[in-house]
Parts: structure tokens; sequence; C-alpha cells
């Protein structure tokens, strides 16, 4: 069974993240922050995930660290629900379109964590979720999930599209990287070992 169960509790905020890589795409998600939680759900459906969030955080201060503790616990869950990542392809990719803003994910289940992130927006805020924050998030979770994560947005108009179209994206090279190969015995890897 490739699922996991992190909880994360701080000053700031109390994390519960339950994820089974091998899901629906069926989301529950409770954050306070209602961009965020809508991103998570998006995110659920296309890399056909079952998730479950939980977050109380000190969002009367902002979103930051709700957003950036909720993406080190999914991070964190994808690294402990995936194992010695023995038969999966690793590596996966997609770009998504949605309206007129494309992004791309590109992600290597490598054991070495790196995002490059290559996205603009416009306004300061969508919704009570700062735009830097979409960053923060994905550098939480490469970092805990211990993955290379490449993320970009080309163009784009609207920030909302962009934002929606890279966690969509993200979704998708995830599900393509931990899909398995009968062919493969161990781990994708000249190395041995990931």
């Amino acid at each position: 069974m490739r699922e996991a169960t992190i909880h994360r509790k701080t000053n700031e905020t109390d994390v519960t993240v339950v994820l089974h890589i091998d899901g629906d795409g069926s989301a529950q998600v409770d954050t306070g922050v209602g961009f965020f939680d809508h991103m998570m759900c998006a995110f659920a459906r296309f890399a056909m995930v079952k998730l479950t969030v939980h977050c109380t955080g000190d969002i009367q201060v902002d979103a930051h660290h709700t957003v950036e503790d909720v993406g080190l616990c999914l991070g964190r869950a994808i690294h402990v629900a995936l194992g010695g990542k023995q038969g999966i392809r690793r590596v996966g990719q997609a770009s998504v379109p949605m309206d007129e803003a494309l992004a791309t994910a590109i992600l290597d289940v490598s054991g070495r964590p790196c995002l490059v992130f290559d996205a603009a927006f416009a306004a300061p805020a969508i919704g009570a979720m700062d735009t830097q924050l979409v960053e923060d998030f994905f550098r939480a979770l490469s970092n805990t999930a211990r993955v290379t994560l490449h993320l970009a947005v080309p163009y784009g108009r609207n920030d909302h599209h962009k934002a929606e179209a890279l966690f969509k994206a993200f979704g998708r090279a995830l599900d393509e990287a931990c899909q398995t190969d009968a062919r493969l015995r161990d781990v994708l890897s000249t190395k041995g070992v990931l």
C-alpha cells in the first residue's frame, strides 16, 4: 500500500496530511485558505491520488505558515508513500493549459531535492493567498519529497489560471513518475539506489 499519514504541529500550524498514491483523484481539504484548498483539490484530481489535508494555522497573520507547512507535510507524505521507490518510472512530465495560460512540470523522484521555478505573477495575491506562496509551497514540497522539480509558466495573463495550471501539471507529472513498470525489478538508477 503506497500511502502515508504525516502530522506536524508547531506554534504556527497544526497539519495532518493523508496520502494514498494509488487513489481516485478525490480530496478533502480544509486549510482556511480558500484558493489554496482549490489548488490542493486540483492537484489531487490530476495526480489521481486520494488526499486529505487538514490544517489550522495562524491565518490571521497571513497564509504563509499554512501553505508552507502543508507543502512540507505533503512532500514528506510523497517520500514515505513511495518507500524504496522500487519499480517506479521515477521521471514524469506534463504540460497543462488553462485557457490562455500554459504550465509545465518536469520532475525526477531522485532523492535530490531541487526546485527550479520560472513563473511570474502580476497580482500580489489570489484570494487570500499571496502569489509568492506558490513558489514557497513547491520549494517546501520538493525539499521533503526529495524530488527534483522544474516548473515553468512560459505565458499567461490570468494569475489564477497560471497557478492552477501549475498545480495540475505537477499532479500529472507526479502521477507519471509514480507509475510502476513491470520491467523494473529494483530502482531506475545506474547507482542501484535512490
